[in-house]
Protein backbone atom coordinates (compact mmCIF):
# COMPACT_ATOMS: atom_id res chain seq x y z
CA UNK A 1 0.00 0.00 0.00
CA UNK A 2 1.25 3.43 -0.74
CA UNK A 3 1.91 5.93 1.74
CA UNK A 4 0.48 8.42 -0.85
CA UNK A 5 -3.03 6.98 -0.42
CA UNK A 6 -3.38 6.96 3.18
CA UNK A 7 -2.03 10.69 3.91
CA UNK A 8 -3.54 13.55 3.06
CA UNK A 9 -0.66 15.88 2.17
CA UNK A 10 -2.56 18.49 2.02
CA UNK A 11 -3.40 18.59 5.48
CA UNK A 12 -1.99 20.85 8.04
CA UNK A 13 -0.88 18.67 10.45
CA UNK A 14 0.26 14.91 9.93
CA UNK A 15 0.69 12.24 12.13
CA UNK A 16 1.15 8.76 12.62
CA UNK A 17 0.53 6.19 15.83
CA UNK A 18 3.35 3.49 15.45
CA UNK A 19 2.88 0.11 17.25
CA UNK A 20 4.78 -3.21 17.02
CA UNK A 21 2.31 -4.72 14.61
CA UNK A 22 -0.15 -2.23 13.94
CA UNK A 23 -3.13 -4.31 14.80
CA UNK A 24 -3.91 -3.56 18.46
CA UNK A 25 -2.73 0.35 19.58
CA UNK A 26 -2.07 2.21 17.08
CA UNK A 27 -5.48 1.77 15.24
CA UNK A 28 -6.89 2.13 18.69
CA UNK A 29 -5.18 5.51 18.49
CA UNK A 30 -6.14 6.45 15.17
CA UNK A 31 -9.74 5.50 15.84
CA UNK A 32 -9.77 7.87 18.77
CA UNK A 33 -7.68 10.63 17.56
CA UNK A 34 -9.64 10.63 13.78
CA UNK A 35 -12.78 10.80 16.34
CA UNK A 36 -11.45 13.70 18.11
CA UNK A 37 -10.31 15.30 14.77
CA UNK A 38 -14.25 14.42 13.32
CA UNK A 39 -15.87 16.17 16.41
CA UNK A 40 -13.53 19.33 16.07
CA UNK A 41 -14.51 20.19 12.78
CA UNK A 42 -10.59 19.57 11.82
CA UNK A 43 -11.20 16.46 9.05
CA UNK A 44 -9.50 18.57 6.65
CA UNK A 45 -6.64 19.98 8.51
CA UNK A 46 -5.92 16.73 9.94
CA UNK A 47 -4.38 13.73 8.54
CA UNK A 48 -3.80 10.65 10.77
CA UNK A 49 -2.76 6.95 9.86
CA UNK A 50 -1.41 4.60 12.08
CA UNK A 51 1.15 1.37 11.01
CA UNK A 52 3.65 -0.91 12.58
CA UNK A 53 7.49 -1.15 13.44
CA UNK A 54 7.17 -4.95 12.17
CA UNK A 55 5.90 -6.45 8.60
CA UNK A 56 4.26 -9.87 9.80
CA UNK A 57 0.42 -8.22 10.61
CA UNK A 58 0.44 -6.24 6.88
CA UNK A 59 -2.89 -6.51 4.79
CA UNK A 60 -4.29 -8.04 8.05
CA UNK A 61 -7.79 -6.27 9.75
CA UNK A 62 -7.18 -4.96 13.47
CA UNK A 63 -7.44 -8.16 16.19
CA UNK A 64 -10.43 -8.60 16.77
CA UNK A 65 -10.80 -7.61 20.36
CA UNK A 66 -9.49 -3.99 19.01
CA UNK A 67 -12.62 -4.03 17.01
CA UNK A 68 -14.57 -5.03 19.84
CA UNK A 69 -13.27 -2.61 22.63
CA UNK A 70 -13.53 -0.02 19.86
CA UNK A 71 -16.93 -1.38 19.02
CA UNK A 72 -17.86 -1.09 22.92
CA UNK A 73 -16.64 2.75 22.97
CA UNK A 74 -18.75 4.17 20.18
CA UNK A 75 -15.93 3.66 17.14
CA UNK A 76 -15.20 1.92 14.24
CA UNK A 77 -12.31 -0.02 13.82
CA UNK A 78 -13.62 -2.56 10.72
CA UNK A 79 -11.75 -1.23 8.06
CA UNK A 80 -8.19 -0.86 9.12
CA UNK A 81 -5.30 -2.72 7.40
CA UNK A 82 -2.36 -3.24 9.06
CA UNK A 83 0.74 -1.67 7.60
CA UNK A 84 4.88 -1.28 8.12
CA UNK A 85 5.99 2.12 8.95
CA UNK A 86 8.11 3.16 6.00
CA UNK A 87 11.38 6.01 7.30
CA UNK A 88 10.22 7.38 3.88
CA UNK A 89 6.85 9.31 5.47
CA UNK A 90 9.25 10.86 8.02
CA UNK A 91 9.45 13.83 5.64
CA UNK A 92 5.41 14.24 5.31
CA UNK A 93 5.08 13.91 8.77
CA UNK A 94 4.71 16.62 11.73
CA UNK A 95 4.08 13.87 14.52
CA UNK A 96 5.14 10.38 14.93
CA UNK A 97 3.60 8.86 18.16
CA UNK A 98 4.46 5.44 19.72
CA UNK A 99 3.70 3.74 22.57
CA UNK A 100 6.76 2.44 24.39
CA UNK A 101 10.37 3.02 24.50
CA UNK A 102 11.05 0.00 22.03
CA UNK A 103 9.26 1.59 19.48
CA UNK A 104 10.62 4.72 20.03
CA UNK A 105 14.21 3.17 19.75
CA UNK A 106 13.45 1.56 16.76
CA UNK A 107 11.69 4.71 14.79
CA UNK A 108 14.58 6.91 15.94
CA UNK A 109 17.20 4.60 14.70
CA UNK A 110 15.40 4.70 11.19
CA UNK A 111 15.17 8.65 11.18
CA UNK A 112 17.75 10.09 9.01
CA UNK A 113 18.70 13.91 10.83
CA UNK A 114 17.48 15.56 14.40
CA UNK A 115 14.29 17.03 13.06
CA UNK A 116 12.67 13.30 12.28
CA UNK A 117 13.96 11.79 15.76
CA UNK A 118 12.38 14.68 16.98
CA UNK A 119 9.31 13.62 15.41
CA UNK A 120 8.74 10.72 17.51
CA UNK A 121 7.35 10.53 20.67
CA UNK A 122 5.20 8.84 23.45
CA UNK A 123 1.96 8.71 23.23
CA UNK A 124 1.65 9.32 27.15
CA UNK A 125 4.16 11.99 27.48
CA UNK A 126 1.13 13.99 26.22
CA UNK A 127 -1.18 12.52 28.93
CA UNK A 128 0.41 14.75 32.55
CA UNK A 129 -2.30 12.42 34.59
CA UNK A 130 -0.84 8.81 32.89
CA UNK A 131 -0.87 6.29 35.67
CA UNK A 132 2.31 5.73 37.85
CA UNK A 133 4.53 7.55 36.29
CA UNK A 134 5.12 5.42 33.12
CA UNK A 135 5.24 6.76 29.80
CA UNK A 136 4.36 3.29 27.97
CA UNK A 137 1.28 1.62 26.65
CA UNK A 138 1.26 -2.05 27.59
CA UNK A 139 0.89 -3.97 24.23
CA UNK A 140 -2.69 -6.35 25.13
CA UNK A 141 -1.81 -8.62 22.07
CA UNK A 142 -0.64 -11.41 24.61
CA UNK A 143 -3.71 -10.41 27.11
CA UNK A 144 -7.30 -10.65 27.67
CA UNK A 145 -10.24 -8.13 27.02
CA UNK A 146 -9.80 -6.65 30.07
CA UNK A 147 -6.57 -5.30 29.01
CA UNK A 148 -7.31 -3.99 25.71
CA UNK A 149 -10.38 -2.11 27.58
CA UNK A 150 -7.62 -0.48 30.00
CA UNK A 151 -4.71 0.21 27.08
CA UNK A 152 -7.78 1.94 25.15
CA UNK A 153 -8.82 4.38 28.12
CA UNK A 154 -5.09 5.42 28.07
CA UNK A 155 -5.14 5.98 24.31
CA UNK A 156 -8.09 7.86 25.07
CA UNK A 157 -6.59 9.98 27.38
CA UNK A 158 -3.50 10.63 26.51
CA UNK A 159 -4.82 11.12 22.32
CA UNK A 160 -7.40 13.95 24.29
CA UNK A 161 -4.54 15.68 25.81
CA UNK A 162 -2.49 15.56 22.59
CA UNK A 163 -5.23 16.76 20.50
CA UNK A 164 -5.85 19.90 22.94
CA UNK A 165 -2.52 20.61 22.53
CA UNK A 166 -2.23 20.90 18.48
CA UNK A 167 -5.75 21.78 17.47
CA UNK A 168 -5.21 25.05 18.56
CA UNK A 169 -2.97 26.29 16.58
CA UNK A 170 -4.88 24.31 13.19
CA UNK A 171 -7.28 26.51 11.72
CA UNK A 172 -10.75 25.07 10.80
CA UNK A 173 -11.35 24.12 7.02
CA UNK A 174 -13.81 26.55 4.86
CA UNK A 175 -15.61 23.28 4.15
CA UNK A 176 -16.55 22.16 7.72
CA UNK A 177 -17.21 25.71 8.38
CA UNK A 178 -19.87 25.93 5.67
Amino acid sequence: MSFDRVLDEAALFRICFVCTGNICRSPMAEAVFNSLVRKGGLSGAVAVISAGTGDWHVGEPSDDRTVATLRAHGLDGTTHRAKQFDPDWFENLDLVVVFDRSQERILRAWANNDVDRSKVQLLLSFDSESSGGSLEVPDPYYSDAALFDQVLGMIERACTALYRQVSPGIPKTSKELQ
